[in-house]
């Protein structure tokens, strides 16, 4: 009985202990992340964890329905593509050919009104605001110092550099460290704070190295530019003129801060989420209306820098069986890849993805859903495929 007594107050103690550093070092978030992902039987984010966070509208208008394509649905998925749907659990994929949707499944309890987090595909929505920002005179051009905003940052340091991920910043990208930047950014509740002690350690504008900080940054700036919170801002830009099926949410830090985490978090639907492809395959132009300047996605959908042909300003660029192709991705798998020569986009939302090596640009997923979408659609040539180059330095 004694010995039970001693192992039950060291136990004790040492969570009075553990409790008390975590709140000196500035670590509570932890219990937030503890209750939102191993309390609701995740063991870490999920899609579906919009429900556990503040969240701010993004309001539709109008809705403009997709129309249907004449062989709708009459096309059953390859062998190849229910087995990795079935097995990284895919809740929603969907294929547009030719501005109709020619393909579209939904598993589980989701349908074509669920919500789910789309994750860093925020990161590309972020940057086409940037672009509005900038056709609308909020920003002057990509060039424009981010010092102009906060005039704590070094003077080299471009807008334009946050959203192509060359900012030289020192964030640390650590998806796995529950003390990492990433994970304060997720569970904390002022990203502000955190990203306003950020230093630029490297010369900006030089090199591509992905941080989610660039993102949060950059939603500041057009915030402070703006004047008008980012969902706001979305919603009158995009959402309502584009016709979206129905209202978004989009994830905030707190209600206090009130800032969206715009690197990640929007939730919405794969119909809508699918109309920022055919925004960008359409070079900005929606029913005869620019919504985006062209000239501002030509650049986006160009590599900025030669040793990183990967990624433009926000997008992520990619070749397969000799065709060009850009899309928006976000973790676990959440995608909208445009083939602009095929008219085809395609959106898949789901819980898993294929983890890639570290050199490797794409997911090993994400070139399985386009090979089996060119089977299916009959534009597939297996003398086409071409293996995907290591990228130097990635």
């Amino acid at each position: 009985m004694k010995t039970f007594k001693k192992i039950f107050t060291g136990i004790l103690l040492f969570l009075v202990a553990a409790v008390l550093l975590i709140y000196a070092f500035n670590y509570d978030y932890i219990f937030k992340a503890i209750k939102t992902t191993w309390l609701s039987g995740h063991a870490t984010a999920h899609i579906d964890d919009h429900t556990e966070f503040e969240t701010r509208k993004i309001e539709a208008g109008d809705p403009q329905p997709w129309p249907l394509h004449q062989n709708y649905n009459q096309v059953t998925p390859t062998p190849e593509l229910e087995k990795i749907n079935r097995e990284l659990q895919t809740v929603a994929f969907l294929i547009i050919k030719n501005d109709s949707i020619w393909f579209e499944e939904y598993r589980e309890e989701y349908g074509p009104d669920s919500r789910t987090n789309s994750f860093s595909i925020a990161k590309s929505v972020t940057a086409a605001l940037l672009g509005k920002a900038i056709s609308e005179g909020y920003i002057d051009s990509l060039e424009q110092p981010v010092a102009d905003y906060f005039p704590q940052f070094d003077r080299r340091l471009t807008v334009g550099d946050l959203a192509s991920m060359s900012s030289g910043l020192n964030w640390d990208e650590n998806y796995f460290n529950p003390f990492s930047m990433n994970a304060r950014a997720y569970f904390g509740e002022d990203i502000r704070e955190q990203v306003l002690s950020l230093k630029v350690v490297q010369g900006p504008g030089e090199e591509f190295e992905y941080l989610s900080g660039n993102t949060s940054l950059l939603a500041m700036i057009l915030e402070k530019a703006t004047g008008k919170k980012l969902s706001n801002y979305l919603s009158e830009s995009f959402w309502k003129p584009m016709g979206m099926r129905s209202d978004a949410l989009w994830q905030l830090d707190s209600k206090e801060s009130g800032l969206e985490k715009a690197y990640c978090c929007i939730a919405s639907n794969a119909r809508d989420l699918a109309r920022f492809g055919k925004l960008y395959k359409d070079f900005g132009k929606w029913n005869g209306e620019q919504l985006l300047d062209s000239a501002f996605i030509a650049t986006s959908i160009r590599p900025r820098f030669e040793d990183s042909p990967h990624f433009g300003y926000g997008i992520w660029l990619a070749e397969k069986m000799g065709k060009n192709i850009f899309y928006m991705r976000g973790l676990f798998g959440q995608y909208v890849i445009v083939i602009p020569e095929d008219d085809l986009i395609i959106v898949r939302l789901g819980r898993e993805h294929i983890s890639k090596p570290e050199k490797q640009a794409h997911h090993d997923d994400f070139y399985v859903y386009i090979e089996e979408v060119l089977k299916m659609t009959g534009q597939y040539d297996q003398k086409d495929i071409i293996k995907e180059p290591v990228i130097p330095g990635h």
